[in-house]
């Protein structure tokens, strides 16, 4: 199967030659070339990165290659993506402000992930039968969760509740520690910043994700303002 980025190199190297400083930002920030870059061309493109070719200063050329994480999965995908670059490589260099994030928003997939919590603690890490909670009567905590007990005892599946929530805090805790650090860059409300680190504790990824797709898009819209 053809290369759908591959295939349109020639034009998409000829369309970059109008952003020549795009093209030099990307060379110092993603090709981590040091000393004074006079100028930059694209000589090819596809779906997993780009070749670069630059000149210093010092009269020496030479050539760099800026792989795409995750890679392109189709042509249209092209524009966003050099344009999220140009604007993390901006903003790594101190040519432009990095985006911030002044509101709090929870991303529809936090329902399912409450769901599947729910349903893996339900199902997996049930109390053992005859327990107490809440001061809920024994019966009616042992008729709630017999359905899960008759799954464990067909199945054999399943870990104790408290192995299980070990397990979650080291994950969530993990992820928490990485949404501190980006709100640290990108939140500068205390209390912004105390829903993302709190919610991520509890929901994981779908938090942390959303965080930086609204960083991503920061960055672009203030990019599209500069041109």
């Amino acid at each position: 199967m053809s290369d759908p980025v591959a295939s349109k190199s020639g034009f998409l190297c000829m369309y970059m030659k109008n952003h020549p400083d795009t093209l030099v930002a990307y060379v110092k920030y993603f090709g981590k070339v040091e000393g004074n870059v006079l100028t930059a061309g694209m000589s090819s493109i596809d779906s997993k990165g780009m070749t670069l070719v630059y000149n210093l200063k010092s009269g020496q050329s030479n050539t760099t290659r800026v792989s795409f994480d995750p890679p392109l999965s189709g042509y249209e995908e092209v524009k966003p993506r050099l344009l999220s670059m140009k604007a993390e490589a901006q903003e790594g260099l101190g040519m432009l402000k990095a985006p911030q994030i002044t509101t709090f928003q929870i991303p529809r997939t936090t329902a399912i992930t409450g769901i599947a919590l729910f349903a893996y603690f339900y199902f997996l890490s049930p109390p053992p039968p005859d327990t107490t909670f809440l001061s809920i009567p024994v019966t009616t905590m042992d008729a709630f969760f017999s359905p899960a007990h008759a799954f464990r005892n067909a199945t054999g599946l399943g870990l104790s509740f408290r192995t299980t929530c070990t397990i979650l805090c080291a994950i969530h805790g993990a992820e928490t520690l990485y949404t501190w650090s980006l709100c640290r860059q990108y939140v500068k409300s205390a209390i912004v910043t105390a829903a993302y680190v709190g919610c991520t504790m509890i929901f994981g990824y779908p938090m942390w994700t959303d965080l930086k797709r609204r960083v991503q898009q920061k960055r672009i819209e203030s990019v599209m303002k500069v041109e």
